[in-house]
């Protein structure tokens, strides 16, 4: 295959420590807390909070569950997201490259990498792996790609695949990757979704009055749904749970991974945890489709600790179902996109063409 049209691929995840060492934990976390998109205070307000109070009485512990999932490879987001660069990398003409919003490998080593390759690139189209918008994840990789973009003055053209919650081939390729895990006996499934301070989603209400002021402000149309995280969430879970023929009675969500004291999204993950058993369910499924890629959240928070916490409190199975990873489906919807942007018609993303709606 010839990369005819000059393009090139990033494929933009969250990111690691570059070891389980303290010391680029704490690093890590830093420049993680410290994204005005993440905890959104002021900036010596930030600063004292972050440098003061969490880093310094998290990084020892954080450190300690990275051990846990660790590889020889390194950090399994990492790697997967490597494995997931080299699987496209077969199906498309285009080089691709990756890059972490936090830690390494950085956006402008993958601008540089792109362009060792095709001196005279013409466009970048930049994948963001997260399915739903959120200020803390989404929103944060496109404004720091084009930071960088516009910093070093590059002359090519960026371009963005939007957010995926409700792609048809997403969904599709989420519920095929699910599909085997539902073949065993289970009670109910719970979809998790990394957490949010419910503040970032009335901070980007674009209405100012929409988001959380009804019990089912996420089934209501709305012009706020382009940016709830909320609604997206909701969303996949019932569009997957349609796809694969999922009683209502037999799954929920709800939202992992908080910090701080403050009210984020509920139900709270770990609590529904412990209540399940003595709700009846006692075979468990669990899926975490706000990542694409498992990692420390997947693998230690839930696969880990969330299952101890289901059988500690009277759970008889649990089963953490696997992110997509390398899901063939999955490389394909990728491949898929590329190739709307190559033909010129590339128009997803919420009630436009390929999303359910």
């Amino acid at each position: 295959m010839t990369n005819t049209t000059k393009r090139g691929i990033i494929l933009m995840n969250l990111g690691s420590p570059d070891s389980t060492e303290v010391k680029d934990v704490k690093k890590y976390l830093t420049q993680f807390l410290m994204d005005k998109r993440v905890i959104d205070y002021p900036y010596l307000l930030r600063k004292l909070v972050v440098s003061g109070i969490i880093v310094p009485f998290r990084a020892a512990n954080s450190a300690e569950a990275y051990k846990t999932i660790w590889t020889d490879e390194g950090s399994p987001l990492i790697t997967l997201t490597r494995q997931l660069q080299q699987a496209l990398q077969k199906e498309v003409a285009e080089p691709v490259e990756i890059a972490m919003r936090y830690g390494n490998p950085t956006m402008a080593d993958a601008y540089a990498r792109l362009l060792a390759k095709v001196p005279d690139l013409q466009e970048v189209i930049a994948i963001p792996l997260y399915p739903h918008y959120a200020m803390s994840s989404y929103e944060t990789a496109v404004a720091w790609a084009q930071e960088i973009h516009q910093k070093k003055k590059y002359p090519f053209k960026l371009t963005f695949v939007k957010p995926f919650y409700n792609d048809r081939d997403y969904i599709d390729a989420l519920s095929e990757s699910m599909r085997p895990h539902l073949q065993q006996p289970y009670d109910h499934i719970l979809f998790s979704f990394h957490g949010i301070p419910k503040r970032h989603i009335l901070k980007r209400d674009i209405t100012g009055h929409h988001c959380l002021q009804t019990e089912n402000c996420c089934e209501t149309p709305s012009p706020a749904h382009a940016h709830c995280y909320r609604h997206q969430c909701l969303t996949t879970a019932r569009l997957v749970a349609e796809k694969l023929g999922i009683p209502a009675n037999k799954w929920s969500h709800s939202f992992q991974s908080r910090l701080g004291r403050e009210e984020w999204l509920k139900p709270y993950t770990d609590f529904r945890l412990v209540e399940f058993p003595g709700e009846g369910v006692k075979k468990l499924l669990v899926v975490c489709p706000a990542f694409v890629s498992d990692c420390l959240e997947t693998l230690e928070e839930i696969a880990e600790r969330g299952k101890h916490s289901f059988l500690e409190a009277g759970g008889e199975s649990f089963t953490a179902i696997p992110c997509l990873n390398l899901h063939p489906q999955w490389v394909a919807t990728i491949r898929e996109w590329i190739g709307e942007f190559k033909e010129g018609n590339y128009n997803r993303g919420l009630e436009q063409k390929g999303s359910y709606v």
